[in-house]
């Protein structure tokens, strides 16, 4: 009798045992397509026209044109020596980080992502198409930056 009720006990305990690390091991572990996690979670958030955003003593333009073509105008102030820093700092871009650098799918509230919809932020500096990345690109007093869906 004695024997049943420690063989009774022992399964309850195991059975709880492995139910608890069960649950602590799938909690824990990152699934696949888990974005990294950036400063700028309000890049969900949809900033007005004509806003000026951050603080700091270096300043420029910045602009977003969304697929139908409708552009939204920034002033950036920052202390930052990056576009990309700054432009997470104030939370209009989130991405991923890549081999290549930060691959932003978010701006300013508005995600594309080349594998689910076939569009993509293209990165400008002065109109031009940039031949370095946004985490990349140092801030230069007079440039123009903007992102492009494409």
């Amino acid at each position: 009798m004695m024997q049943k009720r420690y063989k009774k006990r022992t399964s309850l305990l195991i059975l709880c045992m492995v139910f608890t690390m069960t649950f602590f091991i799938t909690g824990c572990q990152k699934q696949a397509g888990d974005e990294v996690a950036k400063p700028a979670e309000q890049a969900g958030t949809v900033q007005s026209d004509g806003g000026v955003l951050g603080e700091g003593s270096k300043e420029f333009a910045f602009s977003v044109m969304d697929q139908d073509g409708n552009e939204t105008k920034f002033e950036i102030h920052t202390d930052k020596g990056t576009v990309g820093e700054a432009l997470t700092e104030v939370g209009l871009i989130a991405g991923e980080e890549s081999e290549y650098g930060l691959y932003v799918k978010t701006v300013n509230g508005i995600t594309a992502d080349y594998d689910t919809d076939g569009k993509y932020w293209a990165f400008y500096i002065n109109d031009e198409y940039a031949q370095t990345g946004v985490d990349a690109t140092e801030i230069k007093e007079g440039e123009g930056y903007s992102f492009r869906m494409e």
